[in-house]
């Protein structure tokens, strides 16, 4: 038989939402709707799926192992130089190549539970001693981090927003918390809802990086954009980080159909305006619906809420779903009352609230 890294014993497997098509089967249902993964419930950008369409000409060549249109196009968009970017499937991706690249087995990784979960696996992998601090208010405690940091101290994970509490600290904030962290801790920065946030105090961490070389900003073309499925994410950095970081990537990591989908993307702002808009609106529908039921909330600023129904998350997840309503329970992240729950169309909410209701008054 053969065996396996200790530490690969110790590690538990991320466990997604479950598909449509999976509970479809199980369960003998027709119509089900998906509010588990903080997915676009507008698909993506049509010139985006031209785009997908056009890539499959050539699908005998290897992709553009730079991504040079894509970096080209989120260079003059974010003001950024080339050297500066690093491109993932995925942020998912690029979480897991920054222990890779800088953690010594040994050196310390911090963040704040819950959030999430690829942080802890992507340390743990390189031996790593992962370290979670409790949040405060449902928030990254960045006071508590900054105490935190020790000699062994080699990174630190932040989630803003934060998955699973949508919720954000702010731009005075952050440059207070970086000026305390000594040059040689990395900063993770992973900003991948960054795009639904709606308050004014959210911090400009491309502003600050010229202050603070040790961080890098990860974002996702998975949210807002819609491209869940072709997985493509970039990295924002000090050319140093970047070049450490290449010397580990996997030459061909992001597909020819997800660099062309990605940047007509880019190219698309009235999708992205309408995405956004109606993640406000249905958001600010929800919140006057939970405060009617008389059910407590965490006031989010991504595209998805943590409420909670006073029940076993396990058990309000299983009776949704046998409704054909996939939700994401609050026990995953130690919150066994809540559920996560993805901001889907009108329609979508309308069906899960009627759902809802009819489940709680039994």
């Amino acid at each position: 038989m053969i065996s396996y890294r200790k530490v690969v014993g110790k590690m538990k497997p991320y466990v997604p939402g479950k598909p449509i098509d999976e509970v479809k089967r199980e369960l003998g249902l027709d119509d089900v709707i998906k509010l588990a993964s903080n997915e676009n419930p507008l698909g993506c950008s049509s010139k985006a799926k031209q785009a997908v369409i056009n890539s499959l000409d050539a699908p005998s060549l290897y992709p553009d192992g730079n991504c040079t249109v894509l970096r080209w196009a989120l260079c003059e968009k974010l003001k950024i130089n080339p050297d500066q970017l690093i491109f993932g499937a995925g942020s998912d991706e690029l979480l897991g190549m920054i222990p890779q690249a800088f953690l010594e087995p040994g050196e310390e990784v911090l963040t704040c539970t819950p959030s999430f979960p690829r942080y802890a696996s992507a340390t743990q992998l390189m031996g790593g001693t992962f370290i979670e601090l409790p949040l405060n208010n449902h928030t990254f405690d960045l006071e508590a981090l900054a105490n935190g940091v020790t000699p062994r101290t080699k990174i630190i994970f932040i989630a803003n927003p934060n998955n699973p509490t949508g919720t954000i600290y702010t731009q005075e904030e952050q440059r207070a918390f970086l000026e305390k962290i000594p040059p040689h801790v990395l900063v993770v920065l992973d900003e991948a809802y960054y795009e639904y946030v709606d308050d004014s105090n959210y911090p400009d961490s491309l502003a600050m990086l010229s202050d603070f070389p040790n961080c890098i900003i990860l974002r996702t073309f998975s949210k807002i954009y819609g491209l869940a499925s072709l997985r493509v994410g970039y990295g924002i950095s000090s050319p140093t980080i970047i070049s450490a970081l290449n010397r580990i990537r996997s030459p061909f990591n992001v597909n020819t159909a997800a660099q062309e989908a990605a940047y007509a993307s880019l190219l698309d702002d009235p999708f992205v305006k309408e995405s956004y808009e109606l993640n406000q609106q249905v958001k600010q529908n929800l919140y006057q619906t939970l405060n009617q039921m008389g059910l407590s909330y965490i006031p989010s600023q991504g595209n998805f809420i943590m409420m909670d129904t006073g029940k076993p998350s396990q058990m309000m997840f299983e009776k949704l779903l046998q409704k054909g309503i996939i939700t994401r329970p609050g026990f995953y992240f130690g919150m066994d009352t809540y559920l996560r729950v993805t901001l889907g169309t009108p329609a979508q909410m309308n069906r899960f609230i009627a759902t809802l209701r009819e489940l709680l008054e039994r």
